[in-house]
């Protein structure tokens, strides 16, 4: 008979029973170790009972031991750097959001401030046409200034007839009337603007509130 064939002893089979429980694997049944030698045996060719067989047999299942713990490792370390990823990805879109929002904000204060210190030229140019004076070339330019203030987004508030609201709104004068249930703005002293949500300059009125004046 060959020296070579796998015969597992007593002692051998003690050998893989501890070797897999330091290892934290299940001990195989009886049943399936005697298959499994006996597919060893196959392939080399001989009976059971050779040592030095079961010496080969305990060294790849050392090796196959080893390479499971290294795939182990190795998936737990594509799982650590998968999640790193995630978070540095998740960190760089936040990023890009803060950056945009920051960038539209100081656009807006800027387009806000050069606007704010045009409000005084669009004052002028109300009154002159409230006096009838904005004719020829010199309204045409006028006209065109406010379109295209308009398209930047500039916008006038403030109408007679609405209610005061002290948030968009600045009394500069007050009056008492019958025709009134609520404080109103009878008269617009000077309009108001707006950028978008952002008040450049609030409206000044004349508020009349409900009464009846005194005789």
């Amino acid at each position: 008979m060959s020296d070579d064939l796998y015969r597992p002893g007593r002692d051998a089979a003690e050998e893989a029973r501890q070797y897999g429980e330091d290892e934290g694997f299940e001990a195989a049944p009886e049943a399936q170790g005697e298959e499994f030698a006996g597919r060893v045996n196959e392939a080399i060719g001989g009976e059971h009972g050779d040592p030095a067989a079961n010496l080969a047999v305990a060294e790849l299942i050392a090796k196959l031991a080893e390479r499971t713990n290294e795939l182990q490792s190795a998936q737990a370390e594509l799982g650590e750097r998968t999640a790193d990823l995630q978070r540095l990805q998740a960190e760089y879109v936040n990023y890009r959001r803060r950056v945009e929002r920051d960038r539209i904000a100081m656009a807006e204060m800027a387009l806000g401030k050069v606007l704010t210190g045009l409000l005084p030229v669009l004052d002028d140019i109300g009154r002159a046409r409230d006096h009838g004076e904005l004719e020829g070339g010199f309204r045409q330019v006028a006209e065109s200034l406010e379109n295209q203030l308009a398209k930047l987004g500039l916008e006038q508030f403030g109408t007679a007839g609405e209610l005061f609201d002290p948030n968009v709104h600045e009394a500069l004068m007050h009056t008492v009337s019958p025709d009134v249930e609520e404080d109103t703005c009878v008269e617009i002293l000077q309009p108001g603007y707006r950028l978008g949500d952002r008040i450049l300059r609030v409206a000044r009125v004349t508020v009349a509130q409900p009464g009846e004046p005194d005789e």
